[in-house]
């Protein structure tokens, strides 16, 4: 049997087993947001090679401002907390049980995948370092890893908060998610405005919830039908204008993403920017949801979709891993454009994009295994349970520098 033929059996049978009440749309949204992550982080992110062949973070957009616009399709956080905030909504109706136990559920499904990752990081460490791998590069592998489950902190934050967006939903409709514009613009406007010489620099911190919670809100008011096609529109078109304005009058960075050297960035924490970016992308997927749950029902582009969402958390959390598989045992070869050359040529981005399949086979053959963490931890222990939470505690401490 060929393996078209058995990709063409597997993508019938998930079809076969789709309820038909599946909103394929909202988990297309999702699928795409999820890649999305490691094709941003691969992309425009880049590793140089020190002297003694330590590894360390560096940045194509230092070098080649032109491809901030590549961040604007990339940063797709957005479009995940719509969705979260949607699934969120329509998961806490369907709960038979307490609003308490419903939040346990989801935050265990959020937290086995993270431990799961950070403690084979902190058992694979001193494996690495005995065999010759140099202490740089481990601190910036585990850097890598970290820094995308910070989203995950925030993600629970903002789910614990779904029943209270819920009624803010209720009452505003699409309207709720407008003061936590309002708060974002008011805490942007202390940081860069004319008083931002005696505004201290822990301010830009109020803007984590309120900036993340902003998409979220919107999906929750969608999940209860209270965004119509007009506040798509609306979202759509108001989005665009307020990130063309904020770029060309106020002079926000361009890119979404944090570029080393530079004073202000948009992402940690969110700016106005974000919201912005957020409410354009909401509105467009609102009003292509029936096109794309359309392209959807085709069996072909379905099985990819569910397979992605069944390991999201997979995905979140070890794709920089693969890109590390990669990249450290390069670094004893020398430089090679693309994994341990700084990223300040044509030729990088080149390299960088002929690597990038790599990464993904590599992070395929790593899912294999690593997504049985995302699955209930029946035969664990307690005593497994509580080791795995003091390596995980002890791999954090590393990467954040604290150790």
């Amino acid at each position: 049997m060929s393996t078209l033929t058995r990709l063409g059996k597997a993508a019938d049978r998930i079809e076969r087993q789709t309820p038909a009440h599946r909103d394929r749309a909202v988990d297309g949204l999702r699928a795409l947001a999820l890649l999305a992550v490691p094709t941003g982080h691969w992309l425009l992110g880049g590793l140089t090679r020190d002297a003694e062949g330590g590894l360390h973070n560096a940045s194509p957009l230092s070098a080649f401002g032109a491809l901030a616009p590549a961040s604007w399709v990339l940063q797709m956080l957005g479009i995940f907390f719509l969705v979260g905030g949607y699934a969120s909504v329509l998961s806490y109706h369907r709960r038979t049980g307490s609003a308490g136990a419903w939040l346990k559920g989801r935050i265990a499904r959020l937290g086995r995948p993270v431990l799961g990752v950070t403690a084979v990081w902190a058992l694979a460490a001193p494996v690495l370092y005995a065999a010759g791998v140099p202490e740089a590069t481990l601190r910036t592998g585990a850097t890598l890893v970290v820094q995308p489950l910070w989203f995950v902190g925030v993600y629970v934050v903002v789910t614990a908060l779904t029943p209270y967006c819920v009624r803010a939903a209720h009452r505003l409709g699409g309207w709720a998610a407008a003061p936590l514009l309002a708060s974002v613009a008011v805490v942007d406007f202390l940081r860069y405005g004319p008083l931002a010489d005696s505004v201290p620099s822990w301010l830009a911190v109020v803007n984590t919830l309120p900036g993340w919670l902003f998409a979220y809100q919107l999906g929750v008011s969608w999940g209860e039908g209270r965004i119509g096609r007009r506040g798509s529109w609306l979202l759509l078109a108001g989005g665009t204008v307020l990130f063309a304005a904020l770029l060309a009058v106020f002079h926000y960075p361009a890119s979404m993403v944090g570029v080393p050297g530079e004073a202000r960035t948009n992402s940690h924490p969110p700016s106005l920017l974000v919201l912005a970016l957020a409410a354009a992308q909401s509105g467009a997927a609102m009003l292509l949801r029936d096109r794309l749950a359309k392209l959807l029902a085709r069996p072909a582009l379905w099985a990819p979709v569910v397979v992605i969402n069944l390991c999201a958390m997979t995905i979140l959390c070890w794709h920089q891993t693969a890109m590390l598989a990669a990249a450290v045992p390069a670094s004893f070869a020398g430089g090679l454009p693309g994994l341990t050359t700084a990223p300040d040529s044509p030729v990088w981005i080149a390299a960088r994009l002929a690597w990038m399949p790599l990464f993904a086979v590599l992070l395929v053959g790593i899912a294999r295994y690593a997504r049985r963490f995302e699955e209930p931890w029946r035969g664990a222990t307690a005593v497994r349970r509580i080791l795995a939470g003091v390596l995980a505690a002890g791999f954090a401490v590393f990467a954040l520098g604290l150790a």
